[in-house]
């Protein structure tokens, strides 16, 4: 490993709003959604069950992002792996942040009977059918 570090993520979550898709002139495209991941624990000293939710900001480059705006939509659990990047830019002079996960490899999850996106007679990826992207 060449200087010894790791810039890995690996989530099983489900969408939280369909996939956005933005077309550039030279035919490459960018999908972004987010991603929910819970946890429940019990509380030691109530008895009872809490469940927080994280938000993960996912972002997929083109055959992928096509795929995923195809096949995807509010709900679907997925599995994803990818690395966490930071983002910046300025607004009225004001520094903003966002962290996303870029993901080059994708697992769809959810079982679908049929193509609900479109009217092809293509199927979508079967659950566990795993969708790698080419390096960003």
């Amino acid at each position: 490993m060449a200087g010894g570090t790791l810039n890995k993520v690996m989530l099983i979550g489900h969408l939280g709003e369909d996939v956005k898709t933005h077309y550039f002139d030279n035919g490459d495209c960018v999908g972004r959604f987010p991603v929910a991941t819970n946890e429940t624990y019990t509380n030691k000293a109530s008895g009872s069950k809490i469940t927080t939710t994280e938000w993960h900001n996912i972002v997929v480059k083109n055959k992928l992002a096509e795929l995923c705006e195809k096949y995807l939509s509010k709900g679907d659990k997925i599995y994803c792996e990818g690395k966490i990047k930071t983002r910046e830019w300025e607004l009225e002079g004001v520094k903003k942040y966002t962290v996303e996960i870029h993901v080059k490899e994708l697992n769809f999850l959810s079982q679908k009977s049929t193509n609900s996106k479109t009217n092809s007679n293509q199927e979508p990826p079967q659950p566990g059918a795993i969708i790698d992207d080419l390096p960003f």
